[in-house]
């Protein structure tokens, strides 16, 4: 599945976040950024929002500017001490790791002690972000309060349990299950009626097997999820149930899929291509149903579909790339996956103007014309997005330079790119820095 394979959100989403993450018994950076918003936030005594980006994260570009701007936000900045966090450097990792961020953008919020409070994923809209940022700002209560509010019962300890789980989820913390299982027998009969914590330990379920690859435990329990009201959230769970069960026979995805199919083309129609509410994550939700027409046999339907977006953001953002990088990367993404070579040939350039201050296009341009048995015409662009790439990112070029100089017999050049990255790179990204190693 092109979803599942390449833009997983895991939540780029539906992007999931790059592996080689700081160790927990790696050398611990110095974070001044967090450090001074943690004084800030005790003098003021105030809560702090923590906003995890990074340059490659097309969500995180939607949130910047339709989201995290005008009078609402200006209240949030006045309530709380904002930080913003990029991913990709060592700072970022470190406390990205550390909190168990699984997923960009987050935005987790925190006492002015430094407990948190929760946290909110992925693309929003303002509706939906502004309502969830209120709710949180008006908790006292951290995870061991709501669990511990949880045991008191009737209304209030409901009221506890729901939000109990929605913090797990947003953790994606599967160890919410096992908390609620310890919870009094007579308690969970109440609780289990409820068709929200009902649904919410549904998902955290498919989470667990998902993790833990258990095709036959996603399959049994994915039929609950998907009964409920996911909303904009359906092609996430439709892509972790697919992601667990590549191993089961054919025809048995092929059911869920066939379910799944007319809910999809409603979704799309409505909230992509319709006239609003629209989900902000778009994409996932054209990808989800390009991967249900795909599970079915049915692919060109689904290029179809993509087609349909593409040529729709292209009018939109054609013009304008530099205005709109959500719309613009959509773009990209559509045409990558059907494989439109030559308009990407005629985008990249341009995108690669629009956004000459960072590493992001001139990098993934080089990877594609790799992909493509291009390495020649790559390397330029790489050399380029070398000149800017740093942190964990700068190891992801150098790779990629690796890989066009060794198809090009440069074994001598591509050996001196890894010891430069090395040594730029210092101890950070581990993961990172053996997988550029092993390219050798």
């Amino acid at each position: 599945m092109k979803f599942a394979a390449h833009y997983r959100f895991a939540l780029s989403l539906l992007l999931l976040l790059a592996a080689g993450l700081v160790r927990a018994e790696a050398e611990k950076p110095d974070t001044p950024i967090l450090d001074a918003a943690l004084k800030t936030a005790a003098e003021r005594k105030a809560p702090i929002l923590i906003d995890f980006h990074a340059p490659w994260c097309y969500s995180c570009y939607f949130m910047a500017k339709h989201v995290l701007v005008g009078p609402k936000w200006e209240s949030v900045e006045h309530k709380t001490v904002v930080v913003e966090l990029d991913a990709d450097s060592p700072e970022g990792t470190y406390w990205k790791t550390l909190w168990g961020v699984k997923a960009l953008p987050s935005y987790v919020i925190l006492k002015p002690d430094g407990a948190e409070l929760g946290r909110i994923l992925a693309e929003q809209t303002q509706d939906e972000f502004f309502a969830q940022v209120d709710t949180i700002l008006k908790r006292s209560s951290t995870l061991d309060d709501l669990k511990l509010a949880a045991t008191k019962g009737k209304a209030a300890g409901l009221a506890a349990t729901r939000e109990a789980l929605d913090v797990y989820h947003a953790r994606y913390d599967a160890t919410g299950l096992d908390w609620y299982a310890s919870l009094p027998a007579e308690l969970r009969k109440g609780y289990d009626a409820d068709k929200a914590v009902d649904l919410s330990l549904a998902r955290l379920e498919l989470l667990r097997a998902s993790k833990a690859q258990d095709a036959q435990a996603c399959a049994a329990v994915v039929p609950k999820v998907l009964a409920g009201d996911l909303g904009c959230e359906r092609p996430y769970e439709l892509d972790r149930w697919a992601g667990c069960t590549e191993s089961l026979p054919v025809e048995q995805r092929k059911a869920v899929y066939e379910q799944q199919l007319p809910i999809m083309q409603k979704l799309v129609e409505q909230r992509v291509f319709g006239k609003g509410p629209l989900c902000a994550d778009q994409r996932s939700a054209v990808l989800g149903l390009y991967d249900v027409y795909d599970g079915l046999g049915r692919k060109a339907e689904g290029e179809a579909v993509v087609r349909k977006a593409a040529d729709a953001t292209a009018r939109k953002a054609a013009d304008k790339l530099a205005e709109d990088r959500n719309a613009a990367d959509n773009w990209r993404v559509y045409l990558d996956v059907l494989k439109a070579n030559a308009e990407l040939d005629l985008l990249y350039p341009k995108l690669i103007a629009a956004y000459p201050d960072d590493y992001v296009y001139a990098y993934r341009y080089g990877r594609n014309l790799i992909e493509r048995g291009e390495p020649a015409k790559a390397l330029p662009y790489l050399e380029q997005a070398a000149t800017k790439a740093y942190g964990q990112n700068r190891l992801a070029v150098a790779t990629q330079r690796v890989k066009a100089l060794k198809a090009l017999k440069r074994e001598p050049e591509a050996k001196k790119v890894v010891a430069e990255a090395l040594k730029a790179n210092g101890p950070w990204f581990p993961e990172d820095a053996a997988r550029l190693k092993a390219q050798l």
